[in-house]
């Protein structure tokens, strides 16, 4: 069952498909409203539009946003606020990979981008949501990193190296933020979306028989980890990296 978010606000970045997209749609099944970002006007409405669908009466807002933009964080939150009159549960999903290959080589310019938009930006997602709510309010924040930020992954390295950096600063958010604020990360391993799409589409058996599971993840799968965190049935945990990975860690290799 979907826990219950009955006149709470919830904010998803990069929800305009895949894992962001099934978030805000299980937040909006437990009765939140919710303020969906990402960066194409046209992609976001569309998103919004779909969650309508999929759930009747769903109180959406969608914004435009790019999470690398200090003006476009402030436009997001501030309308969050000013529409549904708070900011309970803040969903950090906004991730981009522009480098592949050995670090040795890789384009410093494009991985001073990752980090800005994965590290920098949900940090300043955070900082906005506690000044306009949060702080005085409560709240719960969840971060979605990987399973490359827990073991090293090869091609993906600055990825991974990024979401490592979001594992730590989840840990210092919740220590610095409790008791009013709740502060997890999730660390999903390949799932089924257009973002995933390079790392198993060339021969999806072969990648979906790497796991113990026998198949690759759904956004459902991470959807629902993320509800339950965001929601008050969690309220004793707080710093913690769940892996949702169909045991991929469990055989020791990535």
């Amino acid at each position: 069952m979907t826990p219950d978010f009955e006149g709470k606000v919830a904010l998803v970045t990069g929800a305009s498909r895949g894992i962001g997209h099934a978030i805000a749609a299980e937040l909006a099944r437990g009765g939140a409203a919710v303020t969906i970002s990402s960066r194409k006007p046209d992609q976001i409405a569309a998103a919004a539009d779909e969650l309508r669908g999929l759930v009747p009466g769903a109180r959406v807002l969608a914004v435009p946003a790019n999470t690398g933009n200090d003006d476009d964080r402030a436009e997001v939150v501030r309308r969050t606020v000013e529409e549904f009159g708070s900011l309970d549960v803040l969903i950090n999903n906004t991730g981009i990979n522009p480098t592949y290959g050995p670090l040795a080589d890789a384009d410093l310019g494009a991985v001073r981008k990752l980090f800005d938009v994965n590290v920098v930006g949900a940090l300043g997602y955070v900082q906005l949501a506690l000044k306009a709510w949060m702080a005085e309010h409560g709240g719960s924040i969840v971060n979605i990193a990987s399973v490359a930020g827990l073991r090293s992954s090869g091609v993906i390295a600055a990825y991974g190296a990024s979401k490592a950096a979001l594992i730590r600063l989840t840990e210092e958010l919740a220590w610095q933020l409790g008791p009013g604020v709740r502060v997890n990360a999730v660390a999903p391993a390949v799932v089924k979306t257009k973002f995933a799409e390079a790392l198993y589409s060339a021969d999806e058996e072969a990648a979906a028989a790497r796991y113990p599971m026998r198949r690759l993840g759904d956004p459902a799968d991470v959807a629902q980890l993320v509800a339950f965190l965001a929601s008050d049935q969690a309220s004793w945990i707080t710093g913690e990296t769940v892996r949702v990975d169909g045991g991929m860690l469990a055989t020791g290799s990535l």
